[in-house]
């Protein structure tokens, strides 16, 4: 792989794409089009905060917590750390001891939900989240970031509020949705920046990898 290529982990945005149950649809609507004759081409966008590859603040779950807009550019931009996890169930604490994460790193897993595109496909109830176990170490051993390659990083049977929560508490920024297929684990160059969007506890943002090689 040529190292000074940078890989898209984006999910693209698209009408109809899975998002999580209760949030927002995605609606892309051309208002005006060049091609019947209007000016200039303009697209109108309806869809939730949370769509496709997102970031998450910490006011997504804490009172008070700091909105997107105030989120520090190297909560989600420097060195990152792809992690495989070979279980199919869920990111849990014995597999997490074995990669050892360590203070001040961004790692992102990539999980069984990578063997499929699953932004096209319906919302599933079943894919790979971490555990509770595993976001109290993440948060014992002081993260700078997280990311995980569906739409949370819990579960859809799991307590949601804990888990985020466990994370956001400890200061961990939070990024979901990455699309992970074909990325090898290892360490890489990471671009992740969200819409700032002012005031709010998450964005879409545009996610991108580059091999790093000693």
């Amino acid at each position: 792989m040529d190292e000074r290529l940078w890989i898209d982990v984006t999910a693209p945005v698209t009408t109809g794409m899975a998002v999580w149950p209760g949030d927002p649809a995605v609606n892309i609507n051309r208002v005006a089009e060049v091609e019947r004759g209007d000016l200039a081409t303009v697209s109108h966008l309806d869809m939730g905060s949370h769509t496709g590859t997102h970031v998450e603040a910490p006011s997504h779950f804490l009172p008070g917590g700091l909105t997107i807009d105030e989120m520090p550019l190297e909560a989600t931009n420097g060195k990152a750390r792809v992690i495989g996890i070979e279980d199919s169930a869920t990111v849990g604490l014995s597999e997490l001891l074995l990669h050892d994460p360590q203070p001040g790193e961004r790692l992102l897993f990539k999980t069984a939900n990578s063997s499929r595109q699953w932004y096209q496909e319906p919302f599933v109830e079943d894919f790979v989240a971490l555990s509770l176990e595993a976001a109290h170490l993440l948060a014992e051993r002081q993260l700078l970031m997280v990311g995980i390659d569906y739409l949370s990083v819990s579960g859809f049977h799991d307590d949601t509020s804990a888990i985020h929560t466990t994370l956001l508490k400890a200061g961990i920024w939070i990024v979901e949705g990455l699309a992970l297929q074909g990325i090898a684990p290892g360490a890489y160059e990471m671009v992740c920046l969200p819409l700032k969007l002012q005031g709010t506890e998450g964005a879409p943002a545009r996610a991108m990898l580059r091999p790093l090689f000693s």
